[in-house]
């Protein structure tokens, strides 16, 4: 039988190996070209792996949650067999017997002399009466979950399990496992029936951990604060909000007023904008921001590139595409490598202060937060305005005090008279 490998491709810049996060196929179901067999975990991002020829997948050689290099083998393609899935709508008629073998897949190969079954072995122990019926949405949500169709109660008659009856059934499992959680001990202040779970941590937060202690070890990390009144800039926004998106197709928040002020910024203090590289100091005469967004793997950084050369529209276009694009995990290493300043905005989980950590090699990074009324004193009389603190941590091995407060103060100025700096006054 002659198979065409599965191979682990180049991960990305200074990535040498990744951990199988999880098999879309198993052995025995027929494939197509280009479609995803499995997922990688690296340190920075999840990889999906497609499919080199279409067939049937005949072997696998590493399990989920196995440690794989560039290079390796994950598994082989046989493109002359093919696949004869039973009843692939229904699951199986179960039986009030002990644990049986149900015959899922065979695979007939003109390299092998007769079929070979795939077979899977089911410990049944809580057994309907009737033929169930599942739903693509109810193979998903059981799947996610780890459950047996057999262990959740169906609300329909025929006893056809729903999406509604898997997701109940978890929402009550949690509840459960709550209240036993809530309830004293005993005998003790740990009791044994309370229940604790394990998981490994992913690769993407060791890199995270181990980049974050580097920082904080290398670096002479400060930081510096300032507060910004959002007044201007949320009147032009309201303004031109709807204007703008009708030209551009694209909604104008505030990370690109945030984003363009620190292009300007990183212009008159080019220090900020510069990294430590052994014994000499690197200047960048561009600006590629980074841009903390959420990924379901946790915070990625991917990098607005030339941001200085972009406009307001071109800002918001590539930061709202990198945030659909972390949400459905597929941030790629492109998108994250390189970067010489980072924004992280902190303020969209409601934060109201913090102390950024620095991205090395970068030498700076600033905090946006939780815009917030508060009263101030604006020409000696008291208004209530919509304020926001941020905060610049720097590297003071680099960059002097007077340098990152002239940035943050410059960073305030471009926010607090927008009509100026974007007119390049």
């Amino acid at each position: 039988m002659s198979l065409i490998e599965i191979k682990v491709p180049v991960l990305g810049e200074s990535v040498s190996e990744a951990t199988i996060a999880r098999w879309r196929k198993k052995v025995g179901e027929a494939v197509v070209i280009d479609e995803v067999l499995v997922e990688l975990e690296t340190d920075k991002v999840t990889l999906e792996i497609t499919a080199p020829s279409s067939g049937v997948l005949a072997v696998m050689h590493y399990e989920k949650g196995a440690t794989v290099k560039i290079g390796n083998v994950l598994g082989g393609i046989d493109e002359n067999a093919v696949a004869f899935v039973a009843a692939p709508a229904v699951t199986p008629i179960f039986q009030p017997t002990a644990p049986e073998k149900v015959i899922v897949a065979s695979i007939v190969s003109p390299a092998i002399e007769k079929s070979e079954p795939v077979v899977i072995v089911k410990n049944v122990q809580s057994i309907p009466d009737v033929v169930t019926h599942l739903s693509p949405a109810v193979r998903k949500h059981l799947g996610d979950n780890q459950l047996n169709a057999a262990n959740v109660k169906a609300s329909s008659p025929d006893g056809r399990l729903s999406k509604a009856d898997v997701l109940n059934h978890v929402q009550n499992a949690g509840q459960a496992s709550a209240a036993s959680d809530d309830a004293p001990a005993a005998n003790s202040l740990y009791s044994d029936d309370r229940l604790e779970v394990r998981v490994p941590l992913s690769r993407l937060r060791l890199r995270v951990a181990e980049r974050l202690k580097y920082a904080q070890n290398t670096a002479a990390i400060l930081t510096t604060f300032n507060e910004i009144d959002m007044m201007a800039v949320k009147q032009l926004r309201d303004r031109y909000k709807d204007v703008f998106e009708k030209k551009y197709g694209i909604k104008l928040g505030f990370m690109s007023f945030f984003v363009k002020a620190c292009t300007q910024a990183l212009k008159e203090i080019p220090m900020v904008n510069s990294r430590i590289e052994g014994d000499e100091i690197v200047t960048n005469n561009y600006c590629d921001i980074g841009v903390a967004v959420s990924a379901p793997t946790g915070l990625v950084v991917p990098v607005v590139r030339d941001a200085e050369l972009l406009d307001l529209a071109g800002i918001e276009r590539a930061v709202a595409e990198y945030g659909r694009r972390a949400k459905e995990g597929k941030i790629t290493m492109e998108d994250m490598s390189g970067g010489t300043f980072t924004i992280s905005n902190g303020g969209v989980f409601g934060s109201l202060f913090s102390t950024p950590i620095i991205n090395p090699p970068q030498s700076a990074i600033l905090g946006m937060h939780k815009i917030q009324d508060r009263p101030m004193a604006v020409n000696g009389r008291v208004e209530i305005r919509p304020m926001m603190y941020v905060a610049l941590s720097y590297d003071h091995r680099l960059i002097d005090g007077r340098e990152a407060v002239t940035f943050l103060a410059t960073i305030k100025d471009c926010i607090e008279n927008p009509g100026r700096f974007l007119l390049e006054l």
